[in-house]
């Protein structure tokens, strides 16, 4: 029987997350490749592949709902946890890759824990995250970075993020940037209780090669530093920072 070879790839895509326990990343594929599924069966004249059709969504649509319950339970009792191993030199984990799935209305308010958001390409992925939560998260209305001061740039730095703060007030977004000269943790933590904790912090991505190659504006084709992600979710969140 022959699918439409999208949907067989993302549904594959959500099995092979599924049995490595990333059950996000997984619901993600299902729910597109589902959609294909579903489209199609809609336009099927042929009643046996209709048939055939039907049975695929609904075995995938089970296993969807099943993970749904499954990250909702584990949410309430505070146990969920993902985990994303990135390999040395991989590509395909832009921030909207690795997280833009928690990226929704329910956000309000961002922290941005990164010691390293201090060097002009470092304050560069801090514009891109900005850029990308400005697109995703409607309701989002404060963002809050804590870093480390760059004793030789310190002048340039307080201005990038000047303009940047400015550059937010059109879309109603007060950005605050604190420093701390003992900062360790590396996290983002979204008031909709998702936590994203980066080994590396944002700065996992290689430089590019020159100036004039792939992935120097879209970072899911840039070669990254080995690091892990580690995904939790807390009910404490609003009340430790709302």
């Amino acid at each position: 029987m022959n699918i439409e070879s999208a949907a067989i790839n993302i549904l594959k895509r959500g099995v092979e997350l599924d049995t490595k326990k990333r059950y996000t990343e997984a619901l993600v594929c299902y729910q597109e490749g589902l959609q294909i599924l579903v489209d199609k069966m809609k336009g099927e004249i042929d009643d046996s592949a209709r048939s055939y059709l039907r049975k695929k969504v609904e075995e995938y649509m089970n296993r969807a709902e099943t993970i749904k319950k499954m990250v909702l339970q584990q949410k309430e009792a505070g146990q969920f946890h993902e985990q994303v191993h990135i390999e040395n030199n991989s590509t395909g984990h832009s921030y909207k890759t690795l997280f833009g799935r928690f990226l929704d209305e329910d956000v309000q308010f961002v922290l941005v824990e990164d010691p390293y958001i201090r060097s002009f390409h470092q304050c560069q992925n801090f514009l891109q995250l900005c850029e990308l939560l400005v697109r995703s998260c409607s309701n989002l209305r404060y963002i809050e970075l804590m870093t480390s001061r760059d004793p030789k740039t310190s002048h340039e730095q307080q201005q990038w993020f000047n303009n940047l703060a400015n550059d937010l007030t059109r879309y109603r977004i007060n950005l605050e940037v604190k420093f701390s000269e003992t900062l360790h943790d590396r996290q983002i933590t979204l008031s909709s209780g998702w936590i994203i904790k980066i080994g590396r912090g944002l700065d996992f991505f290689k430089p590019p090669d020159n100036k004039f190659c792939l992935g120097v504006y879209d970072l899911d084709l840039r070669q990254c530093h080995e690091t892990t992600v580690d995904i939790f979710h807390s009910k404490n969140v609003k009340q430790s920072y709302g």
